[in-house]
């Protein structure tokens, strides 16, 4: 090729004894090379034209699409990634703890981990996302610690307590803490407006089916029965589905199933106001003769109604917490405040302790 561009045509002076002419001219013209042409040269023209459209963008995709195919891939991972797959690559020593969160409440997930965190049990935490948003937020913080149980709840603004939204949001937790049950694993679940101050792990004493903490403000005495309380005005007893520990058994399975049918029993309306509490209480009487309950102690596992309320009490009791249930007020805005007050809102300060770190 490079002869071709660089070495003169050969030229018999006797073949054309007269440069000038016509016949001459268009000789000439067949040996010189075909890119000057008239046709030609628009043509290069044009691709030079079209080169210098496309490539400075070809360069530029080829810069961002490893990127974005790979966050795309990412996304349809998670997307794939199943509570079967989540829950064994989340257990420690056949336990998991659980909790479910929807993006507004991002904040308070962060603020439970730190917690967790200090009592090294991070590890074992497994968050199920209830919707795409913090299944992808908290995958991208922290890989394989969110899976998200299809049907995604349709809204993801923050639930206030009592309305149709916070209804769809806690019933579907039985469901969740049944099929972790059924995969063979010990499983805590916890709402993530709480704090833990030591480890509650050391109060899960003997086998028991389901352990449990009571939501009444009441005080017990510290020596006070573990068994399932009587029941009160509303003809039910008043436990907390907010931290709860079950052993993979018949009889907590039997609690968890039993629980999905007072929900269905007992649905959302404008009239009636439910949520997933009042169901698992008469599951929890409906199945106390089948199943080994376990009441967990007021002084480490008090109701916010307690814990907030009672200034002398928690004076009393101080150095027995264990976890606090920022309860017995309604508000996103009013259980962050009340946390910075009793110096329980972690992630001002500590936001590096969660393996989420500062969001």
């Amino acid at each position: 090729m490079s002869q071709f561009l660089h070495q003169r045509p050969l030229h018999n002076p006797l073949s054309d004894p007269d440069p000038l002419s016509p016949r001459s001219s268009a000789n000439s013209q067949r040996h010189i090379p075909i890119f000057f042409n008239r046709t030609a040269l628009l043509a290069l023209l044009s691709l030079l034209l079209i080169l210098g459209v496309f490539f400075p963008w070809a360069r530029t995709s080829s810069v961002f699409s490893p990127s974005q195919s790979s966050s795309s891939s990412s996304l349809s991972k998670w997307r794939r990634y199943t509570l079967p797959e989540a829950a064994s690559f989340v257990a420690k020593n056949g336990t998991i703890i659980v909790c479910a969160v929807s993006h507004p409440y991002l904040p308070f997930l962060n603020n439970w981990l730190i917690s967790i965190s200090r009592q090294k049990h991070q590890d074992k935490v497994l968050v199920i996302a209830e919707d795409y948003a913090t299944l992808y937020k908290v995958n991208e913080r922290w890989p394989g610690h969110a899976v998200l149980v299809p049907p995604a709840p349709d809204s993801q603004t923050a639930h206030k307590f009592g309305s149709q939204g916070f209804f769809n949001f806690t019933s579907r937790r039985p469901r969740h803490l049944l099929q972790i049950l059924e995969l063979g694993y010990n499983v805590m679940y916890n709402d993530v407006d709480m704090v833990w101050l030591a480890d509650p792990f050391a109060y899960l004493e003997g086998s028991h089916d389901v352990y449990f903490m009571d939501d009444m403000a009441p005080i017990k005495p510290l020596d006070h029965s573990h068994d399932l309380p009587p029941p009160g005005k509303k003809g039910r007893t008043y436990i907390c589905s907010c931290m709860i520990f079950l052993r993979p058994t018949d009889g907590a399975k039997l609690v968890m199933k039993k629980w999905i049918e007072e929900l269905q029993a007992q649905p959302w309306s404008k009239a009636k106001k439910a949520n997933d509490q009042p169901a698992f209480n008469w599951a929890l009487m409906k199945t106390a003769g089948q199943v080994d309950l376990y009441l967990l102690p007021q002084a480490a596992f008090p109701t916010g109604g307690l814990y907030f309320k009672n200034k002398t009490w928690v004076e009393e009791t101080k150095g027995k917490h264990v976890i606090i249930h920022n309860n017995y007020i309604l508000g996103f805005e009013k259980k962050i405040k009340r946390f910075r007050d009793y110096g329980l809102w972690l992630v001002d300060d500590h936001a590096n302790e969660s393996p989420l770190g500062k969001l």
